[in-house]
């Protein structure tokens, strides 16, 4: 598999670069990203073959048949980090909320939250990488709330690695927070930064592309990757689990081969609906993605009016924090994947020197062929997930913005997949809330939760509240580049 930019090529960088460049290296051209040259099919046969089989196994034939340039011993190596989940079988358990719908809980890693699903592997492979090239790398990741914590999580104490984690302070729960400011391996470095998501993401991207600051750090023989899903190598990996979700409602009986399904993604920085959209690419039969948006509903303008535009807009912040996102990254591949790069550039720098862009008629028709969309207020999420707790199921804010959009947007006659993407405990005075009662601290909450539905937590969480604090530093954004300057 050979890997391509977005925005065209500059002469400067080679026309096409294998997976690993394309992980080791993730900026591109003309601050473009890497996408594939071409995508492998997924025929029949090859959903059939792995309804007995267990995910690891359907994850490395899917990475064989992706022909990335990573050793077979390697790529079992890093599916074994599944042996981390709670069901290393079965990392991906799908619970059935309604005749026609399942939950895909994608949160029973060691973080407890979707980013586990790639970040576990993902992160043995660089690792292996820069061991191999006997190359350090500066690893950079900004992060909403859950990026954060599994980056951490699958670099610590690796050798040639250090992190420059970003986070919006205040725009994460306690829960994620402390699961970043709390790590301890001397390889990790995480900041507070006084803004949003935007600002971190911003900042990262802008370093990525930085000819000064990656020759800066080039002095001190180090080179720049990212954690974020502007790297493929988190993206590969989340095409599995849509992969995944078909084959499990094929063995369950509750589809024949053929017939179409809705995936409905809780969407910020589009990654997890990327994935999906591979998958149907690829071949598995998908009608439409759903795509789900709290009240910073860009994504949602964009779908259905063929709108992207920031200058009318202020981030707003929501009980699903991880979705506080104005300026999604992977949104660039699908203009890519549905426009070429030509026109994909014009677009971008629209939206960085205009703060909007606007497709044409004809260009909104083909993006609605696999995308549809809705968002959810606060208090439409709040109502979602106390209808489910009186059901015995307990949901996070971000799965709750999916249910709209099942409602509203699939055809009464088809399945469903909702995606959940987080763990109940990392939101849960939000939580407590839908249960009937108020909390502003988060241990008093999942005491509360656990009174009231016998749900334990995971030890990884429970642990947190008597960790010390190891990072403590707020940065204004304006000093991102001297502070990931000053860790190396």
């Amino acid at each position: 598999m050979q890997f391509i930019e977005t925005r065209g090529n500059d002469t400067l960088k080679p026309a096409s670069v294998p997976f690993s460049k394309a992980i080791l290296s993730p900026s591109a051209s003309f601050g473009g990203l890497y996408v594939p040259e071409s995508l492998p099919k997924l025929d029949d046969t090859f959903l059939l073959d792995h309804i007995d089989s267990s995910y690891r196994d359907l994850a490395f034939d899917f990475l064989k048949l992706c022909d990335i340039d990573i050793p077979d011993d390697i790529i079992s190596e890093a599916l074994k980090r599944y042996e981390r989940f709670d069901d290393s079988k079965n990392p991906v358990p799908m619970h059935k909320i309604e005749d026609d719908c399942y939950v895909s809980e994608l949160y029973h890693g060691p973080t407890r939250a979707f980013k586990d699903m790639a970040l576990q592997p993902f992160g043995y492979i660089l690792s292996y990488l820069a061991k191999k090239h006997d190359q350090k790398y500066l690893i950079m990741a900004a992060t909403s709330g859950d990026t954060g914590p599994a980056t951490l999580e699958t670099f610590k104490d690796a050798t040639n690695i250090t992190v420059g984690c970003l986070y919006p302070d205040g725009g994460t729960s306690d829960v994620q927070r402390l699961q970043m400011v709390t790590e301890n391996a001397k390889n990790l470095h995480v900041f507070g930064v006084q803004g949003d998501f935007d600002d971190t993401q911003n900042a990262l991207k802008a370093l990525l592309a930085s000819d000064e600051f990656n020759e800066a750090i080039a002095t001190k023989d180090i080179k720049l990757s990212a954690a974020n899903s502007v790297n493929f190598g988190r993206i590969i990996f989340q095409i599995i689990y849509h992969i995944y979700s078909y084959i499990k409602l094929l063995k369950n009986k509750e589809i024949k081969l053929g017939e179409k399904i809705y995936l409905v993604v809780p969407s910020g920085n589009f990654g997890n609906a990327l994935g999906a959209y591979y998958a149907k690419k690829m071949g598995v039969y998908i009608e439409k993605i759903l795509i789900a948006s709290n009240q910073n509903n860009i994504l949602t303008d964009w779908i259905n009016k063929g709108e992207y535009d920031l200058t009318s807009r202020d981030l707003v912040q929501t009980i699903s924090p991880a979705m506080d996102i104005l300026k999604s990254s992977n949104v660039e591949r699908i203009l890519y994947d549905k426009f070429g790069s030509l026109r994909t550039k014009e677009l971008m720098d629209d939206l960085a020197q205009k703060g909007g862009y606007a497709l044409t008629n004809d260009e909104l028709a083909t993006l609605r062929e696999d995308f549809d969309a809705s968002y959810s207020t606060d208090e439409e999420c709040i109502a979602v997930m106390a209808k489910y707790a009186k059901k015995g199921y307990i949901m996070d804010p971000h799965t709750a913005t999916c249910v709209k959009s099942y409602e509203a947007l699939k055809d009464e006659k088809a399945f469903a997949v909702i995606y959940s993407t987080a763990e109940w405990t990392k939101f849960s005075p939000v939580v407590a809330q839908a249960l009937g009662k108020k909390f502003k601290k988060d241990l008093e909450a999942i005491d509360f939760i656990k009174e009231k539905t016998g749900l334990i937590p995971n030890e990884t969480i429970n642990s947190l509240f008597n960790k010390q604090i190891i990072h403590n530093k707020i940065i204004q954004k304006e000093n991102i580049k001297k502070e990931m300057l000053s860790i190396l």
